[in-house]
């Protein structure tokens, strides 16, 4: 009995990969650069709830604390779970990715952790995840749109759930610091300050695959280049929370805590104004092979 179920379910997955293979087929390899790099990036999961778990006054101090930040910060971590799950077996059924490559990426990525720099600062913290959550939003949005250009509506489906997800968590953490604006403005306008100048590092900025010691950066340039994350949105998204947490309208701000103010408020356009001259000087367009796409070579 055992042995028919599980050839039905074999049979079963057969089929569905011959599907997923054939909606797949056309899809550029480029746009698997990127969702192979947003899968990625998921799937080190592990990081970011220890990270989560560093910040002070917040943490799980049990691993099962029945704390209201401990709560959240396991269904949090089970939901983020679910979306590096599915992307992983949708492109291991596509058989578009070397799968064993993908899986040395995401051991190297998860030894390696990450260091957003919050300081175990709950302030600081929460203007990352804040941040890091509607660029998450964004990226996820964009691959869903391409996937529907390029005709693959299950994946299109996939990626905008994961979208819509990540848009329910930024709304959480920004209400967070939304909070913290009104009871400590002083402070939090500081520690946003604090956390732009040391620019926002991406989850995954410490990716590799024991040959390009730029992985990352390559990662990041197909992104650009198609539209998925770029130097733009990051300043829309600090023009975003600059507006939601009425960084112009403060008032009672004094000091070093006006200035951060002003700088707040005059970053997001100087930010334009750089990737713009950045962009006219932009070098010749190279290619980069990339071992997750079997070393398929990719334009940057």
């Amino acid at each position: 009995m055992a042995y028919r179920l599980k050839m039905r379910v074999l049979s079963y997955l057969k089929e569905y990969a011959k599907e997923i293979k054939e909606r797949t087929r056309e899809i550029p390899n480029e746009y698997f650069v990127v969702l192979v790099g947003d899968m990625i990036t998921e799937e080190a999961l592990p990081t970011y709830q220890m990270m989560l778990n560093t910040l002070d006054g917040v943490r799980d101090e049990t691993g099962a604390s029945l704390t209201s930040w401990a709560i959240w910060t396991r269904a949090w971590t089970a939901e983020e779970n679910m979306h590096g799950d599915l992307l992983n077996k949708y492109l291991y059924l596509s058989g578009r990715v070397d799968m064993k490559q993908i899986e040395k990426k995401i051991q190297y990525l998860i030894g390696s952790g990450m260091d957003p720099r919050t300081e175990n600062s709950p302030y600081l913290g929460f203007i990352y995840t804040s941040f890091q959550e509607r660029a998450t939003f964004i990226s996820h949005g964009n691959t869903a749109k391409l996937a529907k250009e390029h005709g693959d509506l299950k994946l299109a489906q996939i990626c905008g759930t994961i979208a819509s997800n990540e848009k329910r968590h930024e709304t959480v953490y920004t209400k967070i610091v939304e909070k913290l604006f009104k009871i400590d403005p002083d402070g939090t306008v500081l520690d946003f300050d604090d956390m732009m100048r040391k620019k926002i590092s991406m989850p995954a900025h410490l990716m590799y695959d024991g040959h390009d010691d730029n992985l990352f950066e390559h990662f990041s340039a197909v992104a650009q280049r198609l539209g998925v994350y770029t130097a733009t949105d990051y300043a829309y998204i600090l023009e975003f929370f600059v507006g939601r947490w009425n960084m112009e309208k403060l008032i009672g701000i004094l000091g070093e805590g006006q200035k951060a103010q002003d700088f707040l408020c005059g970053l997001a356009p100087r930010i334009r104004r750089l990737e713009e001259r950045a962009q006219r000087r932009a070098k010749q367009v190279t290619t980069v092979p990339f071992s997750w796409i079997f070393d398929k070579e990719v334009k940057l």
